[in-house]
């Protein structure tokens, strides 16, 4: 019995310890933790788990889980699929309605990108069913979509609608690359008043439909452009002066006031402050830091356009943007980059994830085709796209009274190029044996959003610990112990890349005994 009570009174004071440890030094009295373990702690004492990998070591529970290396599907990052690529037989054409490429690892996103003219054929008369009905498919599986509208495309005569020439709007005729008077296709002069009073009416219905909705990640500017990407290299040619992209920057961001928009790094090259359109000298900066002051993020279409080294130029453009906005890569069509040498063995397009610290990566051409031959570069790309929050360490009392308070202990990283910008507390459940739950403890005072991050397998890592007390009607008992990422109410809103998820984005890790009379709730 002697032996019995010292190894009681050792094993609370080594649980106090501990917990003064995760609190900093700033917890509970040793006293009072002391008082709350009774003769049971022997028991737990002599467990030497409570779960997969966890160690019991003097009344505290420790688990340091591993990343099970798994694609993540959370917001404000990931794959981004061209369903439409401006031509809508490329790529989604060949899914059944039914498919939204589930197998496709981190598909977080299909991009519907449409010349206007596929929305408004005649004046006021908007078809939005061929954006609505791809969307529909994705929002029924939890998924969301992005948007880009253009007005010049190099193979559709009018991706401005032709009524909006018939209006008055001046424009030319062009071969891909110059003006042609007899060339098959027609480009708007970007600043016509017709064509942008047009313009406006046409991107408020859109702004009506779309803005600040919950599954529309980001809408582009795209209005500015061969393919909506901000350069006429492949239209016309024609130089425009920085107020006329100011134009269509300000007039969408004054349309589109909650949403996540984007401008195209091609636009640097209408700066005032640019070299010229000799694309490889640096250009501009001065349009481009113009859309970042209107809350604008980054996107760059030109990844592996041209073979190495000359893969990308605009990585030092999202530095002043990655902390605080996702960047949007888009990679060349696959397939055209293979055939013409840039592609290579894929290896710079992960290089360009970790230097422009992109959030959205583009699956830019038939998907399965894309996944089937780059398996392995797309699960290195998902271990590093966005933010990847890994649990290194947790610690919890084994044993806890219902009528006194606890502390958990844990140690985040997130191993991702870009900070966690949804942000998210750390949260832990308890449930019983048949899933329900029984207790929920939230450390509002810890935020994800800021964790460092850092080079591959060295970003630094953060401790948070928070003090917890039972809820008057806390039952007792032996319940699992389960750890997630959400809302202040514990609403799981993060997938991690940890073992023993239960659907809902909660993943056990182990287990925890309340002890005492269950509750009357007076």
């Amino acid at each position: 019995m002697m032996d019995a009570g010292r190894r009681c009174i050792a094993s609370a004071l080594a649980l106090a310890l501990a917990v003064l440890w995760a609190h900093g030094g700033r917890g509970p009295a040793v006293a009072a933790e002391a008082a709350r373990m009774d003769a049971g702690a022997e028991a737990a004492e002599a467990r030497p788990e409570t779960g997969a990998g966890v160690k019991v070591e003097k009344g505290v529970c420790i688990a340091r889980p591993r990343d099970t290396g798994e694609a993540l599907v959370n917001p404000m990052m990931g794959w981004t699929f061209h369903h439409y690529s401006n031509i809508i037989a490329n790529y989604g054409s060949r899914l059944d309605p039914s498919d939204t490429l589930d197998d496709f690892p981190g598909l977080s996103t299909t991009y519907l990108r449409l010349p206007w003219a596929f929305i408004e054929a005649e004046e006021g008369e908007l078809d939005w069913s061929i954006v609505d009905a791809p969307a529909q498919r994705w929002f029924d599986k939890g998924k969301r979509i992005a948007l880009r509208f253009s007005c010049s495309e190099s193979w559709l005569r009018y991706a401005t609608p032709k009524w909006v020439e018939a209006a008055g709007a001046k424009g030319y005729n062009f071969t891909p690359g110059r003006i042609d008077e007899k060339g098959p296709f027609w480009e708007p002069d970007y600043a016509d008043p017709v064509f942008l009073a047009k313009l406006e009416k046409f991107l408020a219905a859109a702004a009506a439909r779309y803005d600040g909705h919950p599954r529309v990640d980001f809408i582009d500017v795209g209005s500015f452009g061969v393919w909506g990407e901000g350069h006429t290299f492949s239209s016309t040619g024609l130089r425009y002066p920085e107020a006329v992209l100011r134009k269509h920057i300000d007039l969408h961001a004054r349309l589109f006031p909650r949403s996540l928009l984007s401008i195209n790094d091609d636009f640097a090259f209408y700066s005032d402050d640019a070299k010229g359109l000799d694309i490889l000298k640096y250009p501009g900066r001065a349009t481009i830091d113009h859309a970042y002051a209107k809350g604008m993020t980054l996107r760059d279409d030109s990844i592996l356009v041209q073979p190495p080294p000359r893969s990308y130029f605009s990585a030092e453009m999202a530095g002043p943007v990655w902390p605080r906005l996702p960047v949007i890569l888009e990679c060349q069509h696959y397939g055209s980059a293979k055939k013409g040498g840039a592609w290579g063995d894929g290896s710079f397009y992960l290089k360009a994830v970790e230097e422009y610290h992109a959030s959205y990566a583009a699956i830019h051409w038939w998907p399965r085709e894309f996944l089937g031959e780059q398996r392995d570069l797309i699960d290195r790309i998902n271990r590093r796209l966005g933010y990847r929050l890994q649990l290194r360490e947790i610690r919890w009392p084994a044993r806890i009274a219902r009528d006194e308070r606890f502390t958990v202990a844990m140690e985040w990283r997130n191993a991702g190029v870009a900070p966690c910008y949804p942000g998210g507390h750390p949260a832990i459940t308890l449930k019983d044996d048949k899933g329900g739950i029984v207790a929920v403890f939230v450390d509002e005072r810890s935020d994800m959003r800021a964790l460092e991050v850092g080079p591959p397998d060295a970003a630094p890592t953060a401790t948070f610990a928070a003090e917890h007390g039972c809820a008057r009607n806390q039952p007792a008992g032996r319940f699992g112990v389960f750890v997630s990422v959400g809302d202040r109410l514990g609403t799981p809103r993060i997938g991690l890349p940890l073992a023993g998820g239960d659907g809902h984005r909660r993943y056990r890790i182990g287990e925890i005994e309340v002890i005492g009379d269950r509750a009357s709730g007076s």
